[in-house]
Formats: structure tokens, C-alpha cells, sequence
């Protein structure tokens, strides 16, 4: 098993009477990372699938009395898949507010359910932790910098699920099977998603436009809907994990585009796999796409689990001037160009300059993007 992160991380927030929230995508390795921690502690453990109707049944109007002869001498609850419970978040409010000497932790696939049920009972009673797929940072601390950089196209292909890196012979059809229970189980079992196949259309618009900017009105228009649709369906497809948004900047010009956003996927396995592309590098056009898919969805990743805390942005103007990401801490802006070829150069735009005199300016490419992931 590849060691997490964040394992370390969740081991030193035990046992401080409050839940422990670990949500992201499906398959990404959750139930594995709790079995880890709790095989880690010398305490008696109690473990729940929310996937399971019995559990479902269980958790159905408890009482606390229920839970007290339930739970019995155990130290640790796991409730994994926890968005499955209906009013799960009463639930946990409950464990926590009446057994403070047990450990409670939740796993969920889906914050469309969790975060509704979970947010608002739990306020101040729970730590929250992002599992996403397999990061950069803890592929070279498994194969080694040198070993990792050797399969960087590998990556920009297929990704980093555990199960594409465990299995790289069949990562093609576990892709296939890991997009299709991104669009099937957790999304169109939604009562919301009233039109599949406009669900599918759209997942594949984004994933062609995936890097650039996105219009409510330019999608509908291509994937035959309205834009209100195409609001609520990319909202959906945000909260199930499959993609997120960066917001531009736009603090100092009147020129800077403020309304629209770039879409990027978690994970760009999963990208190509509902294109239908795992071509070769040097026979794609996207290229650029995959590398900035890549280096963003990475970032986001080194950001959440070393708990660095700022905003992240991209920078346009009506004139087409450009910045593809930026990080603001503590007032300076952060400004990186991507460019796959370190044969292509890039220079930071004099407007921007102009306009924000803290910066720094970074271009990232496939000699130096190490240090980009790890520092």
C-alpha cells in the first residue's frame, strides 16, 4: 500500500472528541486509509458500510441507548460511505455530543448528501480531511524522484488512481469502469438528473474544454440545453468529485474578465477516459491541456494536504492578456505559466505587473515542475 499523507496527519487528531470527516472520489482509497489508522491503534473498533441495508437499517431513528449497547466497548466507530444514511448527520452529532471518549470517523464519495446532513449538525464538532487520488508527492516518496519522473507520461494518460497505479497493464478498462460509476452511481441516481445522456454530453464538453474557460450560454448551446441546466448539472459534477473550478482574478482592472471560470478535472485518467483518448503524447493535440490539467489538479493537492492557506485564481483580460494560475499568500501573488516543452518560453504580462507589484513569477515545465509539486 502506498502510504497517505494525510494519514499521519488524521493519526494526531485521535481521540480529541471530535469527528473525524474524510471525504473525495470514489475509489480513491478511503476505506483503505481508515483501515490503516485503525489498525494502527491499539483500540477495539466497530465498522459500518453505509452502502450495506443493514447498516442503513441500523442508523434508521437510533436513539442514543441503542448506541450505547450498539457500540459496546469499542473505542473507534467508522462509518464509511456515511452520505448513504438518511439524517447521517444527527447521527454523528449524537455519537460525538454522548460518547466523547469514542473516536468517530465517516467516510463519503459525495458531498452533495454529506455536506447537507453533516455541515450544520457538526459545526464545531468535527475535523474535515480531502482524500483525492494518489498525489505526486506520495508516488516519489514510494518510487523515488528519478523513478517517478520516468512515468510522467504515464501519468498525464491515465492518472493516479490506486488502482491504475497498482495495475498500470489494465488501466485502460479500470478507467472505464471508474468513469462510468462517476456518471452512474452516485450522479444519475440523483431524482435532480432528469436527463442523462445531457449529463454525458456535458462531462464531455468539459473534458475538450478542460484548462479553458467555460460559458454556461457556449455550453448549453453545444450540448443542446439551457445554461440554468448546465449550471446546476456542473454544480452536481462538483460536489460528486469529478471536476472543480478556479475563479479568475479581478481585483484592479476594469478589463479583467471577472464572470467566468476554468473547469478542471480531479483526475486526468478520468478525463480521457470520457473522451475516449489514451493516445500516446506525441500523438495528441491536447497536450497542453493534459499538462495543465495535471500540474493544477497536483497543486491542489500539495495545498490541501500540507494546509497552506490562500486563494487560488487565473488571470485574463478582454484583451486576451493571460495568466494560467496564480496563488495569493499573505499579499503576493504567486503568477506560474505551464508550458510542457521547456523549449517554449513564456513572459508575464506588463498589465499584470503594472497592476499587482507583489508578485513573483514562475514558468512550469517538464524539467522543473518538481519543484512546483514539492515545495
Amino acid at each position: 500500500m502506498i502510504k497517505r499523507d494525510i494519514e499521519i496527519i488524521i493519526k494526531k487528531k485521535l481521540f480529541k472528541s471530535k469527528a473525524i470527516i474524510i471525504s473525495g472520489p470514489r475509489q480513491v482509497g478511503k476505506t483503505t486509509l481508515v483501515r490503516s489508522i485503525v489498525n494502527s491503534v491499539a483500540e477495539p473498533y466497530l465498522w459500518f458500510n453505509g452502502d450495506e441495508p443493514s447498516t442503513i437499517s441500523i442508523f434508521n431513528n437510533i436513539s442514543s441507548a441503542d448506541m450505547k449497547q450498539l457500540f459496546g466497548k469499542n473505542k473507534i466507530v467508522v462509518i464509511d460511505e456515511a452520505q448513504k444514511i438518511n439524517n447521517i448527520g444527527l447521527s454523528l452529532k449524537i455519537i460525538v455530543d454522548t460518547f466523547p471518549d469514542i473516536q468517530l470517523i465517516a467516510t463519503g464519495s459525495s458531498s452533495f448528501e454529506l455536506a447537507n446532513e453533516v455541515n450544520e449538525p457538526l459545526t464545531g464538532r468535527k475535523f474535515d480531511y480531502f482524500l483525492f487520488p494518489i498525489s505526486y508527492n506520495e508516488l516519489i516518496n514510494e518510487f523515488g524522484t528519478l523513478k517517478e519522473k520516468e512515468y510522467l507520461s504515464q501519468r498525464l494518460i491515465y492518472g493516479s488512481y490506486p488502482e491504475i497505479i497498482n495495475n498500470p497493464e489494465d488501466a485502460r478498462d479500470n478507467l472505464n469502469l471508474l468513469s462510468d460509476s462517476y456518471l452512474y452511481k452516485d450522479l444519475l441516481s440523483l431524482e435532480t438528473i432528469k436527463k442523462p445522456t445531457l449529463l454525458i454530453k456535458l462531462l464531455q464538453a468539459l473534458s475538450w474544454q478542460c484548462g479553458s474557460e467555460v460559458s454556461f450560454n457556449e455550453l448549453a448551446q453545444t450540448i443542446g440545453s439551457d445554461p440554468k441546466t448546465v449550471e446546476k448539472y456542473i454544480d452536481l459534477l462538483e460536489k460528486a468529485y469529478v471536476i472543480f473550478r478556479l475563479q479568475p482574478l479581478s481585483r484592479n482592472l476594469r478589463n479583467e474578465l471577472k464572470k467566468t471560470r476554468k473547469v478542471y478535472f480531479y483526475d486526468n485518467g478520468i478525463r480521457n477516459a470520457i473522451i475516449g483518448n489514451f493516445d500516446r503524447l506525441d500523438l495528441r493535440q491536447d497536450i497542453g491541456a493534459l499538462w495543465e490539467n495535471y500540474l493544477i489538479s497536483e497543486r491542489k493537492k500539495f495545498i490541501e494536504y500540507k494546509r497552506i492557506y490562500g486563494n487560488q485564481f487565473f488571470w485574463r483580460t478582454a484583451q486576451k492578456q493571460e495568466i494560467d494560475y496564480i496563488e495569493e499568500r499573505d499579499g503576493i501573488f504567486n503568477a506560474y505559466e505551464f508550458k510542457y516543452n521547456p523549449k517554449k518560453k513564456a513572459y508575464l504580462s506588463k498589465t499584470f505587473s503594472k497592476a499587482y507589484s507583489a508578485h513573483s513569477f514562475f514558468l512550469v515545465n517538464n524539467n522543473n515542475y518538481n519543484d512546483f509539486l514539492t515545495i
